[in-house]
């Protein structure tokens, strides 16, 4: 028997503006939704200008669920479309 933790594999993003790295940051954690960390805010300059920008991408961490299948084979066809397994173990 083969159980698979698996969580639904969504991220979303966000388009920042700020005058420092710590502006951006914190525009990024008020902008984080609920169940989602924030995995990547890439900072570019504006050309002309002090201001930086930045889009923030989030993924989602929660709703964690198992599944369970006679092979391993049998696990992968079983994970929903825009699921993704994270680990498998047997019993």
């Amino acid at each position: 028997m083969y159980i698979g933790t698996i969580r639904p594999d969504e991220t979303r993003t966000a388009d920042l503006t700020g005058n420092s790295l710590e502006e951006i940051h914190a525009a990024a954690v008020a902008q984080l939704p609920t169940g989602f960390e924030l995995v990547s805010a890439p900072v570019r300059m504006i050309k002309g200008s002090t201001a930086l920008t930045a889009t923030a991408t989030f993924r989602r961490v929660d709703g964690i669920r198992e599944v369970e299948a006679d092979t391993r084979d049998g696990l992968d066809t079983i994970v929903p479309a825009g699921w993704q397994l994270l680990t498998v173990r047997t019993v």
